[in-house]
């Protein structure tokens, strides 16, 4: 059939069955994203439009973002989180993902202001500290076509890589990955899993990012057209998904990270 070719038909939802399962934004704006079957022809070369130095902006915005690190680490809500990672049903499916491979890199897409929001720097600061606390996190790409010159550096500086090349999240997951992407458009899930849709590379993913349950309950409740065409891989893959929802525990990291969840794809022919 089909599925031993390790490709997964988004058609037919017969076909789908035969997979067996093992188990409003703020600091954002509204981007178009372009979808194609050879992704390849969608990813456009970037750089920040102004090249303009202010080593008095970057020095505040590297301050801002160390005091939001020592306030995110020291706060409930990491630790549950931190919780959350270790325990059983968690680990076992990032360790799953991990393989044979000892580092599992990090692609952040969609992160927004870092300079003008509080949210962004929250997301950025909860990637960083995983990567320090979890010595299996590799290193971290980071990508928004918003980000300006200051902020790019700045990210350089905390010792995140910043493409040059905007991928429209189409990243294809040959190795293990570890997709962060909090409060990003519907349009840029879609086609990171349209990208990898393929049993080997949804396997390579973890994401973390808007529930794929919400989406499924928001077409099932409003049936708009715009939100299924803006979904169909996402609802697509659902059943074959592991998701688990970040607790929020407070109101202060609510806007950063509200209906958020783990995504874990587990799919065997």
């Amino acid at each position: 059939m089909a599925a031993s070719a390790k490709t997964i038909p988004l058609e037919s939802s017969n076909a789908i069955s035969d997979w067996t399962v093992v188990l409003p934004r703020r600091g954002k704006r509204r981007r178009s994203f372009l979808k194609s079957k050879h992704p390849e022809q969608n990813q456009q070369p970037w750089a920040p439009t102004d090249l303009e130095m202010d080593l008095n902006r970057e020095s505040k915005l590297m301050e801002k973002i160390q005091m939001c690190m020592k306030k995110l680490e020291n706060s409930t809500f990491y630790h549950v989180l931190l919780d959350q990672v270790r325990s059983p049903h968690v680990l076992e499916d990032f360790l799953r993902v991990l393989g044979s491979e000892s580092k599992m890199q990090m692609v952040v897409y969609g992160i927004g202001s870092i300079e003008s929001y509080e949210p962004p720097r929250l997301q950025l600061s909860l990637a960083m500290l995983l990567k320090r606390k979890f010595s299996w996190i590799g290193d971290i790409e980071v990508f928004d076509p918003i980000l300006s010159a200051t902020e790019s550096r700045v990210l350089e500086n905390l010792g995140c890589s910043v493409l040059s090349v905007n991928e429209q999240g189409q990243r294809q997951a040959s190795k293990p990955t570890l997709f962060f992407m909090p409060h990003c458009e519907a349009e840029l899930y879609d086609n990171l899993v349209q990208a990898n849709w393929r049993t080997e590379r949804l396997n390579n993913i973890v994401l973390f990012g808007n529930s794929f349950g919400t989406y499924e309950e928001h077409v099932s409740e409003f049936r708009s057209s715009t939100i299924v065409n803006s979904s169909r891989h996402i609802l697509a893959v659902r059943k074959f998904t592991h998701e688990f929802a970040i607790n929020t525990v407070s109101d202060d990291y609510f806007g950063a990270f509200h209906d958020t969840s783990w995504h874990f794809f587990s799919i065997v022919a």
